[in-house]
């Protein structure tokens, strides 16, 4: 097993002058004092690796960028075993390999397949301003080394234009490199965002790392520092905050309704279904409990690009696929049937306090009001 350099430490906590309430306070992280005082470790897992295949084509008229996954399929898919499942980019084979969506250049694909370490977000239908990460606080290694993809549609990439972030002659502005996705996969672009949020190791197929930071954030922290800090210390392979308030399903589900946030029946069909599969309420006085939280912040995702990691981002984007784009609803159910069918191998999660989060970006409003055709919140 490698060692690992034991650096010293910097606690990274932003001011609490401009934070109005309590719950919005960032909390102490002690990060590695820079790049050069860590090291990746050679086997920070004791992982049983096994294959995992995706399906590309599917013989229909109408193809769908989720595919068409049944029932059966979809119950198998949450072995942790070799196998080939629906994971998003299917293509029709009706004479054509028709595309179902999310398009990219060849240039751009290109240039994703020698990414190493990935941080990405996107910005669809101009919901948001363009927010750069702090170049002052990124080392010049991770410069160098890291790729940071900002995904965007025509519409945005002009719309941003307009306000002065044009991209150099390599796509560039600043450190995000824009990439344009053209033939978006859904008309909700909730759920269009999603597919850079959790399939980063398709887009990124050479990637060992990614980080995924919604666009309403600014990276404020060095990537390479926040992958030790939650995967490598922790011997973890996929990071993610436990919700500022709330922690249980069925308490998301009444916020979801009472904002107005999806289609209520569409949520309680999602919501009934899990049911009917064994969701239980979370009990916060259970001390074997098998998460601190039943709900994410999931704006903020750090992963290793292990099979189970992957396999559980697949199993999370199918079920956004085919319920609602309320990533929040689905994220217990995904992680406790993946852990109860699979005993032997468990997804090494890091569910870190939230205030965690807050220490290392900094939280903007949307330039738009969320709406179920609006890009993720």
């Amino acid at each position: 097993m490698a060692v690992i350099m034991l650096p010293e430490r910097r606690s990274t906590v932003a001011s609490s002058s401009s934070y109005q309430n309590p719950s919005d306070l960032p909390c102490e992280v002690p990060l590695a004092e820079s790049v050069n005082h860590i090291l990746e470790p050679r086997e920070y897992l004791d992982s049983k690796p096994f294959s995992l295949g995706f399906v590309e084509t599917e013989t229909c008229d109408k193809p769908r960028f989720g595919g068409h996954q049944t029932l059966k399929e979809r119950e198998r898919s949450y072995s942790a075993i070799n196998q080939t499942i629906h994971c998003g980019f299917v293509k029709g084979t009706n004479g054509l390999h028709q595309r179902a969506g999310f398009d990219l250049s060849e240039k751009d694909r290109a240039y994703m397949k020698n990414c190493v370490v990935s941080v990405s977000s996107c910005i669809f239908g101009s919901s948001d301003f363009l927010r750069r990460p702090a170049t002052k606080k990124i080392s010049e290694f991770s410069k160098q080394n890291v790729c940071f993809v900002m995904f965007l549609d025509e519409q945005t990439l002009s719309k941003l234009a307009s306000e002065g972030h044009v991209p150099d002659k390599q796509g560039f502005v600043g450190l995000w490199k824009t990439v344009v996705v053209s033939n978006l996969p859904y008309t909700d672009m909730r759920k269009t965002g999603k597919v850079p949020k959790f399939l980063s190791h398709r887009l990124f197929p050479s990637s060992r790392y990614s980080i995924w930071i919604d666009s309403k954030m600014r990276l404020t922290t060095d990537p390479l520092l926040i992958i030790d800090f939650f995967l490598w210390r922790t011997k973890s392979e996929f990071a993610i905050s436990n919700h500022y308030d709330r922690h249980c399903v069925w308490d998301e589900v009444v916020q979801n309704k009472r904002l107005n946030k999806y289609n209520h029946t569409a949520i309680d069909e999602q919501f009934m279904f899990y049911r009917s599969d064994g969701l239980k309420k979370f009990d916060p006085s259970d001390p074997n409990s098998p998460l601190p939280s039943y709900v994410p912040e999931g704006s903020f995702i750090v992963r290793a690009h292990t099979p189970m990691s992957n396999l559980f981002s697949c199993l999370w984007f199918n079920e956004v696929d085919r319920f609602t784009s309320r990533d929040q609803l689905s994220f217990a159910y995904t992680y406790l049937k993946l852990q109860r069918l699979n005993p032997s191998r468990p997804l090494r999660l890091n569910m870190f306090k939230d205030c965690e989060r807050r220490a290392l970006t900094k939280l903007f409003h949307h330039r738009v009001d969320s709406s179920p055709h609006s890009p993720p919140a």
